[in-house]
């Protein structure tokens, strides 16, 4: 009798036993929260203006540097600021000419909408002084599904050549902070209004879409929700494995993927590789 109950106590014990790999990635969120903290008081001034002899550039504004064809613009998600893309910008610089924009927008945002109007705004004045008609976003989190809305809903696709977003809740998600108190944490919600928006149609819309979505995201939840599914949206899904929703702009192997999305150019064919 007392070893049937000793059986079926380790039979409990090995149901309720955390996976390895969740253990690992965890760990790993902790020290990427833990780096990010330290440096969060540097993003929160926006990028300081550079301006050139030749160029008069709007007042909070900063010269992005030449080179590359089609600048890129970093976008962060909630509660953030641009301190996230520390590494990411570096990896962008290390391999190629990258023209690269971090943006703040304000914590006390309350719509998405009016944040994608704030981003197209941007993008105008980044496409002015660079002299280019396109450029590239890569969003984190709710600074995807940003992207998402002004590409897809403000006729952004004729400025975004390609946009990749990073643990974006494209769906929706059903276990985000505070999501009774926070009117633009609402919006991230399934079956939300602006969640609605998107997956109403869009005929026609240029823009080349790649979303790294990992099985390991709780912030994400379920964590298909990352993926982009609409058929009219050309739109590559890449798993990724091993990592959470912290660790996606910071994870080297996610830099090398979305440089690779980046320097693929639109419309690129072939099938999404998974990143481990």
């Amino acid at each position: 009798m007392a070893a049937r109950t000793t059986v079926r106590c380790l039979d409990g014990l090995q149901r309720f036993r955390v996976p390895p790999a969740l253990v690992r990635a965890t760990a790993l969120e902790l020290v990427v929260l833990a780096g990010h903290l330290v440096l969060y008081p540097t993003g929160l001034v926006p990028e300081r203006p550079a301006p050139g002899p030749a160029v008069r550039l709007p007042a909070g504004t900063a010269r992005l540097p030449g080179g590359d064809p089609v600048p890129t613009v970093l976008l962060h998600g909630f509660a953030d600021n641009r301190s996230v893309f520390v590494l990411l910008r570096r990896a962008l610089a290390r391999h190629g000419p990258h023209q690269v924009a971090c943006l703040n927008y304000s914590p006390l945002t309350c719509d998405i909408r009016a944040a994608a109007d704030l981003l197209g705004r941007h993008v105008e004045e980044i496409c002015a002084r660079t002299g280019r008609d396109e450029v590239d976003v890569v969003g984190h989190s709710l600074g995807g599904l940003i992207a998402r809305y002004y590409v897809q809903r403000l006729g952004g696709d004729r400025r975004v050549r390609t946009l990749v977003t990073l643990g974006t809740p494209h769906s929706g998600t059903s276990v985000a902070p505070l999501a009774g108190v926070h009117p633009i944490v609402r919006q991230m919600r399934p079956g939300s209004p602006v969640i609605e928006e998107l997956r109403s149609p869009a005929p026609g819309c240029r823009t080349r879409f790649v979303s790294f979505w990992s099985d390991l995201d709780r912030i994400v939840v379920p964590v298909e929700s990352a993926r982009i599914d609409h058929p009219d949206l050309h739109a590559e899904n890449v798993p990724v494995s091993g990592i959470g929703h912290l660790a996606l702009p910071v994870h080297p192997a996610v830099a090398a993927g979305v440089r690779e999305a980046l320097a693929a150019g639109p419309r690129a064919g072939g099938t999404a590789e998974a990143v481990a």
